[in-house]
């Protein structure tokens, strides 16, 4: 990716992730779906920005990630990310929701729990 991106909003899931690109400009740049690996890769490439999740039971293994790498990690609740879907819901829809609802104000995000506090 590019030192441009203000967010990386990814929709989490078992086996791919949609991870949602968002500029400087509050533009969307790409949206595409990406496997663990290339999810890890990317984290590990991309200069240190905002990483947006929704907080669900792999949140925190990935905001760890995230954190390692210099990013920015805000889980956002579910219910927080609902009223932003703004179409049908899917991983795309998703996504954009997320990254919107991270880069407001007023939000209020869940804490990455540490791999001791977990269980894991």
């Amino acid at each position: 990716m590019t030192t441009e991106i203000k967010i990386l909003a990814i929709d989490l899931a078992k086996g791919s992730f949609q991870v949602c690109a968002v500029g400087l400009d509050g533009a969307v740049l790409v949206n595409p779906c990406l496997s663990r690996t290339r999810l890890a890769a990317l984290l590990a490439g991309q200069p240190a920005c905002i990483v947006a999740m929704e907080a669900c039971a792999t949140s925190p293994h990935w905001g760890r990630v995230a954190q390692r790498h210099g990013h920015d990690v805000r889980l956002v609740p579910e219910a927080y990310v609902k009223p932003f879907v703004k179409r049908q819901k899917n991983d795309r829809a998703d996504a954009e929701a997320i990254a919107e609802a991270a880069l407001r104000p007023t939000m209020r995000f869940v804490a990455v729990k540490g791999a001791d506090t977990n269980g894991h």
